[in-house]
């Protein structure tokens, strides 16, 4: 797939799917959030670069814990999702926190500027993980730290027929390799090639849990990854993918809604 074709598609679809994001997604996400903030182990008065922040929910946390001494600079493909981080920012006072658009495997940051990168599941929708890995490396200072989480394997994520489903329907050229840094070894092996040493990886299993068909399918066409070949459908093919979907993790129902398994690969590299 195209290069420059996989980051529109992404620019594009994290716009769509801005609106509703945290909705469906911030809570799902939150023990992926935690490993990711616990083995980053900030200190106050730290600088941090959050590359692909969407709406801030790990920037925010960031600045928290850093203090006034410190800096946020949260980074994302999506336009609509640096407007929303940098409204929350403002609304709520955050001074030491700012939030910008930019290409992760292109960063528009000085050499040697950051103690700490964090990407919160963002890794494995750019073309080239190691390049944005090599961008985050170039951006930390000597000793500093990047931790990346991403999802794991196809098989262990029970709603990996999304993007299948979607395909029969129109190309969605997204993320064609989603599912391949969360194999065995990949992410590290990955951090590896980008330049870092002394890296741990983490494991975390997790459940989805929806509470309804409208939960599951807002989470998976609307606030997800798929957001902008979906809003292509029309509302009979919206059927169509509606009903694949909930067929395909019909197997994790429980009473009304439903426990779809995951997994989080989580490294930090310094």
């Amino acid at each position: 797939m195209d290069a420059r074709l996989q980051r529109r598609v992404q620019r594009y679809g994290w716009d769509k799917a801005s609106g509703c994001y945290e909705e469906f997604w911030q809570e799902q996400l939150r023990p992926a959030r935690e490993r990711l903030m616990e083995m980053a182990a900030l200190k106050a008065g730290e600088t941090v670069l959050d590359i692909a922040c969407g709406t801030g929910l790990v920037s925010f946390e960031a600045a928290d814990i850093i203090g006034p001494a410190g800096s946020v600079l949260g980074t994302d493909i999506s336009e609509r999702m640096v407007e929303k981080a940098t409204a929350i920012a403002a609304e709520n006072r955050i001074s030491n926190a700012a939030f910008q658009w930019m290409d992760a495997e292109d960063l528009q940051v000085q050499d040697s500027s950051f103690d700490v990168a964090l990407c919160s599941l963002g890794l494995m929708y750019m073309p080239d993980p190691r390049k944005a890995l090599f961008e985050m490396h170039r951006a930390l200072r000597p000793g500093g730290r990047a931790v990346c989480s991403v999802w794991g394997p196809r098989e262990s994520c029970g709603w990996a027929d999304l993007f299948e489903i979607v395909d029969r329907n129109v190309a969605s050229e997204v993320c064609p390799m989603f599912f391949q840094l969360g194999r065995p070894d990949m992410l590290e092996l990955t951090f590896r090639a980008a330049g870092f040493e002394n890296i741990t990886i983490s494991h975390i299993d997790t459940l989805l849990v929806y509470q309804d068909d409208r939960e599951a399918l807002g989470a998976a066409f609307e606030g997800g990854p798929v957001a902008l070949a979906y809003y292509k459908f029309s509302n009979e093919v919206k059927d169509i993918v509606h009903a694949d979907y909930l067929a395909s993790i019909a197997p994790y129902r429980r009473d009304s809604g439903y426990a779809v398994p995951g997994e989080f690969v989580i490294a930090r590299g310094e």
